[in-house]
């Protein structure tokens, strides 16, 4: 038995090790969220849906999903605000479960007959990341009730972990392609004002400043307006 449960992690480590090089290889927040909800199903034994949500300021967003059940079990917690996920994220939990949904529910009384008339029998809740007022949570849900035992509890938890670091690196290498992005325009917006209207660098910045100021819109969408039209902005 201890050679078979050593087996078991030895292949488990493997896969995760394949599963971290393979969400470090997607080039977008997306591609990321995708893949982290594709590994749930093969990584958790029991799991046959998968998917991602976040919470800010009370509202749910459904990120990724593995099918359109798991995007309407999100619904319903938002519907709901009750549901074990929705938990995870709004109490700073780190798992919540149900393992048997044909049971009631005392804390879930509305939510577990729901899920359960959508087919799935079990489920669990991972808080999945923090960002000041955002959080997210990994879902996986099972067709079949108490498929979720330590190990698997174990293993979602750790998948939660990668997906986390995995995630917040995706979110990092987006905001700098951006920043970036937004500087160039920037830095071309400046150069049409400099040559065309005679501007200094600091001059046709301030310019560009000032009319994200007095119009209320950002100095990204002011430079490529300029960039456009070649127009100094008023």
């Amino acid at each position: 038995m201890a050679q078979e449960s050593g087996d078991v992690w030895e292949r488990f480590a493997v896969a995760l090790a394949d599963m971290a090089r393979d969400l470090l290889a997607q080039d977008s927040v997306q591609a990321t969220l995708d893949r982290i909800v594709d590994h749930a199903s093969v990584l958790i034994n029991g799991c046959d849906e998968a998917g991602i949500l976040t919470v800010r300021r009370g509202e749910v967003s459904a990120l990724a999903a593995t099918s359109d059940v798991v995007r309407t079990a999100d619904r319903i917690q938002q519907d709901l605000r009750e549901g074990p996920c929705f938990d995870a994220v709004t109490e700073r939990q780190q798992l919540y479960i149900i393992e048997d949904l044909r049971r009631p529910h005392e804390k879930w009384s509305h939510f577990a007959p729901k899920l359960r008339k959508l087919g799935m029998g079990s489920m669990m809740g991972f808080l999945l990341f923090t960002d000041d007022d955002e959080l997210g949570a990994l879902n996986v849900y099972s067709r079949e009730p108490n498929m979720f035992d330590e190990t698997a509890q174990r293993a979602g938890w750790i998948l939660a972990s990668h997906a986390a670091v995995a995630f917040s690196a995706a979110r990092t290498h987006q905001q700098l392609a951006h920043a970036l992005e937004t500087r160039h325009e920037i830095g071309e917006a400046m150069g049409i004002l400099m040559e065309r209207h005679g501007l200094t660098e600091e001059n046709a910045f301030n310019v560009l400043k000032k009319a994200s100021q007095d119009h209320n819109i950002k100095l990204r969408e002011i430079a490529r307006k300029v960039c456009e039209t070649g127009e100094r902005p008023s």
